[in-house]
């Protein structure tokens, strides 16, 4: 059982009961935290438009701007580096360009390795899509496809593996991975 910190969203910190449980996950004040902000999903205009809501979530939850860096993934970032940062944000688009930058950059293996150190991700839409087996390269967290932007989620509470169906997650729907099988839940509203 490996212990992890990752919160995989549609639409990010949309609910009070998604920033709670956020800066619960955290575990730091977050006028100290630093947070790796990633974009790179959002290539196409309807992705850029909505980028301010999603660097407006690390800031109304009380992490200082000049705190937040941005990183396009055009090179891979060295472990000791990335380890830095008390989170990384990765934002929706498309997940398939997400992932072929990841891969070919080989952030890949750095992003798992922080997660399996105890590094915080926070995944939204292709961000969190990434983790599941949508699509070929993936980041194998889950072993079923995650549904984003559904009308309403799957279910909420306890998650139990192995997965038998696609996840669906509302957009005001997070799931929260703290270990897989045994602290996994998804909370809604």
């Amino acid at each position: 059982m490996e212990t992890m910190r990752v919160m995989l969203t549609s639409c990010g910190i949309e609910t009070e009961q998604i920033k709670e449980h956020f800066l619960r996950m955290l575990g730091k004040a977050p006028a100290e935290t630093k947070a790796l902000f990633i974009p790179t999903a959002a290539i196409d205009a309807d992705a850029i438009e909505v980028l301010p809501m999603c660097m407006n979530d690390l800031l109304k939850c009380g992490i200082p701007k000049e705190n937040v860096r941005v990183f396009d993934l055009h090179q891979d970032m060295p472990k000791d580096e990335l380890e830095t940062y008390d989170v990384v944000y990765l934002t929706g688009g498309s997940t398939s360009y997400l992932l072929e930058r990841i891969n070919d950059t080989g952030f890949r293996d750095t992003l798992l390795n922080y997660i399996r150190n105890g590094g915080f991700v926070i995944g939204v839409s292709a961000g969190s899509i990434i983790f599941a087996n949508n699509l070929p390269g993936n980041l194998e967290l889950l072993d079923t496809k995650l549904d984003v932007h559904c009308e309403v989620s799957s279910y909420t509470g306890k998650v139990t593996f192995p997965l038998i169906r696609n996840i669906k997650l509302s957009n005001t729907a997070a799931m929260l991975i703290r270990s897989i099988p045994d602290e996994t839940v998804i909370i809604d509203g």
